[in-house]
């Protein structure tokens, strides 16, 4: 599904493709775009920040740490082209929230089901590591895709702890109650917090690196598990604990 063209998420998707606002990030992802890695030096790469995709009418809002320098960085889409994203989509389909159980292009007819794939950055960072200020910086682009999402989005997916405590600082700072002390990151962690706009779950998982999935400390049966629990949420299921 993809939005209209007059819609706030094309406004959006429009502002962070033109985003340069972090030079240390601008100056990775178009020297990445340029000297490629070798097994794609046939193609173009898309070098520019990658906006969110997905169902515009999800309930289900999935956040990332970054597009990966060879992945995303490349194909323009989030979580497309790299084994974190093979991971990603088939885990998604088994679940009923994708069409197709891969993602390798932009145009490859994957479809997100009432589901929406963003990050907490729109570029990829060297290393992986975003500094304080880029985060600071992309921040708005999350910021708004909440503004379309609230009050329909039930269940927020944080893939990482990275994305996990960035999501907790949008949603206290948007005076959501969120408890105090703040949650610990894990696997499978279940975090409801009651707000002005609704109710809202965060589940957290690890992400589907491959640090990850090749040491087994993601397993397809624990990543299953977490879209099991996304789907319950939104059939209103209560918590197993």
């Amino acid at each position: 599904m993809s939005e209209a063209p007059t819609s706030p998420l094309a406004d959006l998707r429009d502002d962070v493709v033109a985003c340069r606002a972090c030079p240390r990030l601008v100056e990775w992802r178009e020297r990445v775009a340029r000297e490629k890695r070798a097994s794609f030096a046939d193609e173009e790469y898309w070098g520019r920040p990658v906006p969110g995709f997905g169902d515009p009418g999800a309930r289900v809002l999935i956040v990332g740490l970054a597009p990966a320098a060879h992945g995303a960085n490349r194909t323009g889409r989030m979580f497309t082209g790299d084994r974190s994203g093979d991971w990603l989509f088939r885990a998604l389909h088994r679940a009923g929230f994708a069409t197709q159980p891969d993602g390798r292009a932009r145009d490859d007819g994957l479809e997100l089901l009432d589901a929406w794939l963003t990050a907490t950055l729109r570029c990829a960072p060297p290393g992986n590591r975003p500094r304080p200020d880029e985060r600071k910086n992309c921040r708005p682009f999350l910021e708004r895709e909440f503004d379309w999402f609230l009050p329909r989005i039930q269940v927020v997916v944080a893939l990482g702890g990275y994305a996990f405590d960035h999501v907790l600082r949008i949603l206290r700072d948007r005076d959501w109650p969120v408890p105090s002390p703040k949650p610990g990151f894990g696997h499978g962690v279940e975090v409801t917090v009651e707000g002005d706009e609704g109710a809202l779950i965060l589940l957290g998982s690890y992400h589907p690196s491959q640090q990850n999935t090749f040491t087994g400390t993601l397993t397809e049966e624990a990543f299953d598990a977490l879209w099991a629990r996304a789907r319950a949420c939104l059939d209103g299921a209560p918590s197993g604990d």
